[in-house]
């Protein structure tokens, strides 16, 4: 079996300021060297850093991890008019740029030429746009965004309705943006739902029925912040297996997180 790739972690240290108006304080951290120790303690062979909305800097610490660790690739927080994606080389580890759009009051115009400029940015270098946003809100994003020609990375499962799961329009939107090959979803953060592993289990079935287990990645979303009940790294890993129970289906799913990624 191939080693597994967790394309969802958030590496920081607990010293680094937050950003002004942060959804949580977190209470611990998981540096670069912590998180290599735990990937080699947990059969983890690489990873994808998913960057963080909560520090004041969003990109230093990520920058720095991905220079220490060559078995780490990352994404990085960029508006419009940032000269930082000019400014790194493809040896750094950066694959996309995340829009962590969950919880934002108002969202951005992706057809403004701000824009539209950073998404022709993306696809030039074949990054991709990794997006965390609520389920109900995904429509309108996502159709601008495979309109814009970019590839997509849909964070936490797509966040389907704890109640009708994709039988809604975000979920429609979702399941269809799969089909086109363009989008791809994260078996990520799955504690975060708090519903039965049948359901998740579900969730993931639907998925692949869309997509196949070319278009989905695991992510383990550690070190679990702001998460309602202890969550340790065993239990991710552990949860993929649930989720997905089938080894042969897993091993589908990580050889494509190394395909895109590394």
């Amino acid at each position: 079996m191939t080693p597994l790739v967790d394309t969802h972690v958030h590496l920081f240290d607990r010293t680094l300021p937050l950003a002004p108006g942060a959804w949580t304080r977190p209470e611990g951290d998981l540096t670069t060297e912590a998180y290599a120790r735990m990937m080699d303690a947990h059969g983890v062979g690489h990873a994808v850093i998913s960057a963080m909305s909560l520090l004041a800097d969003r990109n230093a610490y990520t920058l720095a991890a991905l220079r220490a660790n060559r078995r780490l690739r990352g994404t990085i927080d960029a508006e419009p008019g940032t000269d930082l994606i000019a400014d790194l080389t493809p040896a750094e580890g950066v694959v996309g740029v995340r829009f962590q759009w969950r919880r934002r009051a108002d969202l951005p115009d992706l057809t403004g030429p701000g824009y539209r400029a950073l998404l022709r940015q993306v696809a030039a270098l074949d990054w991709h746009v990794e997006l965390n946003i609520e389920s109900a809100r995904l429509p309108p994003v996502l159709g601008a965004l495979l309109a814009a020609g970019v590839k997509v990375v849909v964070d936490h499962f797509g966040d389907p309705h704890p109640e009708t799961g994709y039988a809604n329009p975000g979920g429609a939107a979702l399941l269809r943006g799969l089909v086109t090959g363009q989008v791809w979803a994260k078996l990520s953060a799955g504690y975060r739902f708090r519903v039965p592993a049948a359901t998740l289990a579900g969730y993931a079935e639907t998925l692949l029925a869309a997509a196949g287990p070319d278009h989905l990645f695991w992510g383990s979303d550690a070190p679990f912040v702001g998460a309602r009940r202890p969550v340790t790294y065993r239990d991710a890993v552990d949860s993929f297996a649930a989720t997905v129970p089938d080894p042969a289906v897993r091993d589908r799913i990580t050889q494509a997180s190394l395909a895109f990624y590394f």
